[in-house]
């Protein structure tokens, strides 16, 4: 088996299987790693994410090791797919680390429809989706709103959404953080970003963002199945949508002020794109708190596109979304940094160490950066909603328009190995200009309805670039994180229909 491996000069060392490390070495703070099997390291090693995670290495305060999930593809500085905690007292948080759309994540909705409910009524089905739930670029939303109302949000959340009549407390309680950051502070937020934020509050957006309704088609844990509520051949309901504008300009705010600030920090640094401010600086506290809002937007932003499709099932089946018990499973953020509490090693100066430097271990607060990353905790830990404790976090892994998604829950192994974290996808092959000349939408469109899998889009151009051959095989994401024991399957769910941007 093979045990070194070299890509572009980065020569990668095999710990065990599907773990590959990056030695320490020059200016890296701690070793990278890359988990990852054969054939999805051949992927990664395409572009430039393996330089781009020797880089994040660098950042002040970087703990144990900067990881690359299995999904991994390059990005902005921090490679998509990267996670890496910094200290939250000598390190530094990065919005680089973050990427722009602040809480990109995914929310899954159940039903207790079958896949009878729905055969005959799909295009029904996706040409009303498309119709109600505002997507493509630029402004419009399901609510119209004014900076007042954007600044409520940006500060209590799903709390706003609860007391307006479009969420109920049980969709809070089964939100990551219950849909609130406490810490989320909306005059840390700029009223540009307010105002780009006040036309889109209720919209996917464009890009890889969607809406699918997906039938369960395996399970492979029956009692974690049960405490989420999956069944076989049920309907369910996935939504992948971030910040919108909002977080854009937070990013963008925030990565031109810390670079007026620190610059002597952005010079230390081997890539720009990481910019980053020191933890204990006025910067790093105003964008933990602009952060956390966007956060707020972006879940009240799903909440309103679950609104809406609760209606628009009303009227396709009519009968109400109650009787058609569509209930939030759960919905998790994958572009985000939280301050965690996590067991790392600590050298003779009592700093955090890496690993082999380190003397003892002691549990330290972090900035976890989880950029195209999922936090996938395991039961017991008390972050995780009291209705999923015991059997651990549910994790959203979306495919393509023509492949398999799974539902994971947060593995054993996930704490010690990777900050609690796992893949968020399928991961990316292909850019989308490569796409577009690869593939043609109306082909695309035609091939899945051929298989019943029924798309609507903005434009063929949108349907081209996220074919289904643009991206990695799922499957094989889902296995890597299985076997490392970072995210156990519970159930694998196939398109029906699907509406983009």
């Amino acid at each position: 088996m093979t045990t070194t491996r070299e890509f572009n000069g980065i020569e990668l060392h095999r710990l065990r299987e599907h773990v590959w490390e990056i030695p320490q070495e020059g200016e890296m703070r701690v070793p990278a790693r890359v988990l990852a099997s054969e054939a999805l390291l051949e992927h990664i090693s395409d572009d430039n994410t393996l330089q781009q995670l020797k880089n994040a290495t660098q950042l002040p305060g970087m703990t144990k090791y900067a990881l690359c999930m299995p999904d991994g593809h390059q990005g902005y500085g921090f490679p998509v797919g990267g996670v890496g905690a910094t200290d939250a007292e000598t390190g530094c948080i990065s919005p680089g680390a973050v990427g722009f759309d602040i809480n990109c994540g995914v929310r899954m909705i159940r039903t207790n429809l079958t896949y009878d409910d729905v055969d005959g009524k799909e295009r029904e089905l996706v040409n009303a989706l498309f119709a109600n739930i505002p997507s493509g670029l630029g402004g419009g939303g399901i609510v119209e709103t004014d900076i007042d109302t954007v600044e409520t949000v940006l500060d209590r959340g799903l709390g706003w959404a609860v007391e307006e009549g479009y969420a109920t407390r049980d969709d809070m309680l089964h939100c990551e953080d219950e849909g609130r950051r406490p810490d989320a502070v909306g005059d840390f937020v700029s009223q540009k970003a307010k105002n780009r934020g006040k036309n889109q509050l209720g919209s996917l957006g464009s890009g890889n963002h969607f809406l699918e309704v997906q039938r369960v088609a395996d399970i492979y844990q029956d009692d974690v199945a049960d405490a989420y509520g999956l069944t076989a051949d049920q309907i369910v309901v996935m939504i992948h949508c971030g910040s919108r504008g909002l977080g854009h300009q937070i990013c963008t705010d925030y990565v031109e002020r810390i670079e007026t600030a620190h610059p002597e920090l952005l010079d230390s640094l081997p890539d720009n794109n990481l910019i980053a401010a020191p933890a204990d600086s006025q910067l790093a506290e105003e964008y933990y708190g602009a952060m956390g809002a966007a956060i707020n937007f972006a879940w009240v932003n799903r909440q309103l596109i679950t609104h809406r499709t609760r209606e628009v099932f009303e009227r396709v089946f009519d009968r109400d979304w109650e009787s058609m018990e569509m209930e939030l499973l759960y919905d998790v953020a994958h572009n985000i940094a939280k301050k965690e509490t996590h067991e790392v090693g600590v050298g003779p100066d009592g700093k955090p160490a890496p690993d082999g430097e380190a003397v003892g271990c002691e549990q330290r607060e972090l900035y976890v950066h989880r950029k195209g990353a999922t936090r996938a905790f395991p039961a017991g830990r008390e972050e995780v909603p009291r209705a999923y404790r015991d059997v651990g976090q549910p994790v959203l892994i979306p495919g393509s328009m023509g492949t398999a998604s799974y539902v994971l829950r947060g593995g054993a192994n996930s704490l010690s190995e990777t900050f609690g974290s796992t893949a968020h996808g399928a991961g990316r092959i292909m850019s989308r200009t490569q796409a577009k000349r690869e593939f043609r939408g109306d082909d695309v469109q035609g091939d899945l309805e051929g298989r019943q899998i029924y798309v609507k889009a903005e434009s063929g151009g949108t349907i081209a670039e996220e074919a289904p051959g643009v991206y990695k095989d799922v499957d094989e994401v889902v296995r890597v994180s299985a076997d490392l024991g970072i995210g156990d399957p519970v159930a694998r769910t196939v398109p029906v229909c699907n509406i983009k941007g």
